[in-house]
């Protein structure tokens, strides 16, 4: 901040990787004036974007894909009107998304973002594919391979703001340097992995910052800024 105090970028990286403190100062980016920081401001933003709406998202997707249908891209079943209405509000989020990054309004931006993972959650809980896959195998294979695609499109989406996420994503996806430069105008498209295509499953992306964490970081480099 203007004051000069609190956390610099060398003892930032010590204490968590890079992609936390981007995605929070983005999320916070003032639009004018200096912004205060506070630990407990910092650790409500992970918890609940990045670990529990985005980080939840892939873990839950990739583990369960895995534990049915082995490390690939379920086939089976066809989409349908649901799965299209997904396509169009992920092409808002993702339309309202390069538009704050064209401006660079960083807060908007992270905001457009959080939308896109919101809707993948909102599928999942909706569609309840560890339910589906026991009454309707098929049509759960759907949901898992349209869940998966949708990781493909948040890697590309988040690479700006989580590059080093998104490098993840891409690795466990396996996909190949032209997919991952494909650009985010063309980029909802919930198909694009198709069935039988490898993945990697992977621990959870991010950890949740605990009360205690918080104190033992709030001791070492004061409260707030």
């Amino acid at each position: 901040t203007s004051q000069k105090r609190g956390v610099f970028m060398d003892q930032a990286l010590e204490v968590l990787p890079a992609d936390y403190w981007r995605y929070f100062l983005m999320h916070q980016a003032p639009e004018s004036d200096d912004a205060d920081f506070t630990w407990e401001q910092f650790a409500a933003v992970i918890n609940k974007d990045l670990v529990g709406i985005f980080g939840n998202f892939i873990h839950r997707t990739l583990k369960l894909t895995a534990s049915q249908f082995g490390n690939q891209v379920p086939a089976g079943g066809e989409p349908g009107e649901r799965e299209r209405a997904l396509a169009r509000d992920c092409a808002a989020a993702v339309e309202a998304y390069r538009t704050a990054l064209r401006k660079v309004e960083f807060r908007k931006a992270v905001q457009a973002l959080r939308r896109l993972w919101m809707l993948g959650n909102q599928y999942l809980d909706e569609r309840a594919p560890w339910n589906l896959v026991k009454r309707d195998r098929e049509t759960g294979a759907m949901v898992l391979r349209t869940a998966i695609n949708l990781i493909r499109l948040y890697a590309l989406a988040a690479e700006p703001i989580l590059p080093f996420t998104a490098q993840r994503l891409f690795e466990a996806l396996k996909m190949t340097p032209a997919e991952r430069k494909v650009p985010l105008r063309g980029a909802v498209d919930l198909s694009a992995l198709a069935p039988g295509r490898p993945f990697e499953s992977l621990p959870p992306l991010f950890r949740r910052l605990d009360a205690a964490e918080v104190e033992r970081l709030k001791a070492r480099f004061g409260g707030e800024t």
